[in-house]
């Protein structure tokens, strides 16, 4: 055999190689994370100082990312709560103008990092102490890009968004928090999050092992005292 045809094979032998890796990788990876369009959609409705919102986002939602169930979870966080918005559209909030500045400060959040854990950890750093939000904005990172959302007019236009995503709710929301799995309202089921969660999914990637342990019994929210729109 020549050398020109030994390398020819030899290259060849590689090439299948890299493809047999990638396939593994690939198979392997699509074991582990459910695709997009798979993922149960879990999506949370609030607003900044509501106490319960904050009990629930600072101490349960975290679940999420905390264990493997985001492996098969959609969580879109939306911040308008039980605001109205006039026919001027100017927004006015249930705990006040304070309420309007952090829900617009979360919204630029979620819009400069789309990545869900990114942004659910800097809105858990401002709900855990709403009066330190600076903080929060130097710990990761965020100073100019949330500081030109918020100051122009981007926040703006993402509160009245997510106004339009609240307000257009069918069943309409009746207090907050307020959750819906795959569009449905889950009302006082809440409490009941991560196991309904895992009972929804019907993908191909492998249960997160959360949904498959003991502990998931004990991960019920305590009661919620909601805060509601009327």
């Amino acid at each position: 055999m020549s050398s020109s045809s030994s390398s020819s094979s030899s290259s060849s032998y590689s090439i299948k190689l890299v493809f047999l890796a990638c396939l593994v990788l690939f198979t392997s990876s699509d074991k582990l994370v459910a695709g997009e369009s798979d993922k149960v959609k879990l999506n949370l409705y609030y607003e900044s100082l509501c106490p319960s919102c904050q009990n629930f986002i600072v101490h349960y939602l975290g679940k999420v990312f905390s264990t493997d169930l985001h492996t098969i979870t959609d969580l879109k966080l939306v911040p308008f709560g039980n605001a109205h918005v006039s026919d001027d559209l100017t927004v006015t909030c249930q705990h006040g103008e304070e309420e309007c500045k952090l829900n617009a400060l979360e919204a630029c959040a979620i819009s400069t990092w789309p990545n869900q854990r990114l942004h659910y950890r800097f809105i858990r750093c401002v709900e855990t102490n709403t009066n330190a939000w600076e903080s929060c904005v130097k710990k990761y990172g965020g100073d100019k890009a949330i500081s030109d959302c918020y100051n122009g007019d981007l926040s703006k236009k993402l509160i009245l968004g997510y106004a339009n995503q609240t307000l257009s709710l069918k069943p309409e929301h009746k207090y907050v928090p307020w959750m819906t799995l795959n569009g449905k309202p889950l009302y006082e089921n809440i409490d009941n999050f991560v196991d309904l969660v895992c009972k929804a999914y019907y993908g191909k990637a492998a249960l997160p092992k959360l949904c498959n342990s003991s502990a998931l019994s004990k991960m019920k929210v305590p009661m919620l005292q909601f805060s509601y729109a009327n």
